[in-house]
């Protein structure tokens, strides 16, 4: 392992997390408005002692009400659940959801029925709220790739460096060692020398998509690099490499242009000794 690289190893950071990154309570009252009237009807089994009666009397007014059930033990619609049934077969969870004896026996083996008997919770859309809060941590690895990005453009626009985001590698039709494939690269800079193709990523964490990234990101910067007024430019971060740093080495000395956030002011100063212009 080189000097350089085990630098670059030492600078990772151990978070580019700002408080935004924890929860989206926009995206989670969204969710929540959607379903919010069924909700409130549903509210009308909280409390009631004999649940049978009042299921049945509810799905008689208006049986899609009962469509909600899922996100009330924390599954969302789109993952199509399964679970195996009285009878031993494995059947989707939403088929419950279509009589009001499935329905009753969904809520009473699912242990919903004593959460209302017992009125351990007093309103669904609250309750409702708070499981989706738990959930939207699932998307948290996304935001941290939207945060580098977004740590990347406050280094540009603090060095009042012009760019361009997500563009096409149509955009370059010189370009032609990437194939028919349509790649689109985080950041664009160009200079009065060249024009520099940025892609961005930030890992807290390991597992096969480090790999995968640094394969490919090996394999598309030669691809680039070949053509004298491009360059390809990895920018990534984060703790998570240290799990896959035998493949982040190998990049590192394919690509020349590797930096980290801690890295990033040298590349700034080389596109500004170069002259910034507008694409």
């Amino acid at each position: 392992m080189s000097e350089q690289f085990k630098t670059f190893l030492s600078q990772l950071s151990e978070t580019n997390a700002t408080l935004d990154y924890f929860t989206d309570f926009k995206k989670i009252k969204g969710n929540v408005n959607k379903i919010s009237i069924k909700l409130n009807q549903l509210n009308y089994l909280i409390g009631k002692e004999n649940l049978g009666e009042a299921v049945q009397e509810l799905f008689d007014e208006n049986p899609k009400v009962f469509e909600v059930l899922d996100i009330l033990i924390a599954v969302r619609k789109n993952k199509k659940a399964k679970t195996f049934n009285s009878n031993g077969d494995i059947v989707l969870l939403d088929t419950y959801f279509h009589t009001s004896k499935s329905i009753l026996e969904y809520i009473e083996k699912t242990g919903l029925g004593d959460v209302f008997r017992n009125k351990n919770i007093t309103n669904l859309v609250d309750y409702v709220f708070g499981i989706e809060v738990g959930l939207d941590t699932n998307a948290r690895k996304n935001r941290g790739g939207e945060n580098m990005s977004k740590a990347v453009s406050l280094f540009f626009d603090k060095a009042e460096i012009h760019y361009k985001k997500e563009v096409s590698n149509t955009v370059f039709p010189e370009i032609i060692s990437l194939g028919a494939d349509v790649k689109r690269f985080d950041f664009v800079n160009k200079t009065k020398k060249k024009t520099y193709l940025i892609e961005t990523n930030y890992y807290n964490g390991g597992g096969s998509k480090l790999n995968e990234t640094a394969r490919s990101y090996s394999d598309v910067a030669p691809k680039i690099n070949q053509y004298k007024n491009y360059e390809f430019v990895w920018i990534t971060d984060g703790q998570g490499w240290h799990s896959a740093k035998n493949k982040l080495e190998e990049a590192f000395s394919i690509i020349p242009s590797l930096y980290n956030l801690s890295t990033l002011h040298l590349f700034i100063a080389k596109i500004q000794n170069e002259g910034v212009i507008e694409i």
